[in-house]
């Protein structure tokens, strides 16, 4: 009998699901649904650079800069985080943790953290991240 060869096998794949630990899990699916939105991903990106990352929402909150708020979020798209910066804004509606984006702009890099101001954005609806 052969040996299997392809990590693509649906039985080495499950096998690889179960014994992954839940954080490998999460990343794979977010690396999934951020594929099927398009764009760049995070583990690629490099600062002083325009790009386009689809991903999830981790976190969002509001953190004053200088005087000016300024609402804060971090996306996740399984590969790393960047992250969104915008300026002069307490809230956008639909700008939630969980919510699934795509957001253009150009990387920089704020404390060594890949980072967008002023980000232009849309929100996926769920049936087009998964």
């Amino acid at each position: 009998m052969g040996t299997v060869k392809s990590a693509r096998h649906p039985l080495l794949r499950a096998l690889s699901r179960l014994t992954a630990g839940n954080e490998q899990l999460i990343a794979e699916d977010a690396q999934k649904a951020s594929a099927a939105m398009g764009g760049t991903p995070c583990a690629s990106l490099s600062g002083r650079r325009r790009a386009s990352v689809s991903g999830t929402l981790r976190t969002v909150t509001l953190r004053p800069r200088a005087g000016v708020p300024a609402l804060v979020a971090e996306l996740f798209d399984g590969t790393g985080t960047l992250t969104l910066i915008w300026l002069g804004r307490r809230e956008i509606p639909g700008i939630v943790p969980g919510a699934a984006v795509r957001v253009e702009g150009f990387v920089g890099c704020d404390d060594g953290r890949k980072t967008l101001y002023n980000p232009r954005y849309e929100l996926v609806p769920a049936a087009a991240a998964s």
